[in-house]
């Protein structure tokens, strides 16, 4: 079975599509959650963007996988007119579009420098100053601010983007050792919910 497929056998033991969304974006089917170490990091947010995304700047210079981006100006306005995208299409559906994995992924390599490695590569997502990082979006759909990684993944940090109602980007890089407990297959990493998240 692979990694993915107890989304289906969700649809099939009669769980609703809000209940198989948070599913997808935790990587964790409900009934493994007894596999889950109950203790988890909960902290606040360090890193949070200004208010207009328009506005939005890189804290430095960076550079992905085999010399990509080609350049930093065009891949901060192709970040910025995706969101742009993503809040019309809302607007105008009242649906979401489910582009969170690479949203959060490109915000993680301007803001944070990650060096994203080739595609389908397990483990990890790439880089940031060599450490290993994977990287986890919560999405707006997502009420709850926690978390779910595979335990065997390589990554030395974990990244967690939330990205909230109005489109606005926040992250917090966690050291592997914060994410606590010796049983499980899973890791769970959790923010702490400011006033203005929902």
């Amino acid at each position: 079975m692979g990694d993915w497929d107890f989304l289906y056998e969700m649809r099939e033991r009669g769980y609703s599509p809000e209940e198989i969304a948070d599913a997808a974006s935790c990587g964790v089917a409900p009934w493994q959650w007894s596999d889950i170490d109950r203790e988890w990091v909960d902290s606040d947010l360090e890193v949070v963007l200004e208010d207009d995304v328009h506005t939005f700047e890189p804290d430095g210079k960076f550079q992905s996988r085999d010399g990509f981006p080609y350049c930093a100006g065009e891949h901060i306005e192709i970040f910025q007119d995706l969101v742009d995208c993503a809040a019309r299409h809302f607007e105008n559906t009242g649906r979401y579009l489910q582009v969170w994995g690479e949203l959060g992924e490109i915000y993680a390599e301007i803001k944070f420098g990650l060096c994203r490695h080739g595609t389908h590569r397990p483990g990890s997502d790439g880089t940031i100053a060599g450490k290993l990082v994977e990287v986890k979006t919560i999405s707006p759909e997502r009420a709850g601010d926690r978390v779910f990684v595979k335990r065997q993944g390589d990554f030395e940090q974990l990244l967690i983007i939330r990205i909230d109602h109005n489109f606005q980007f926040q992250g917090k890089l966690f050291e592997r050792s914060e994410l606590k407990g010796a049983a499980g297959k899973y890791l769970r990493g959790q923010l702490k919910t400011d006033k203005g998240l929902t």
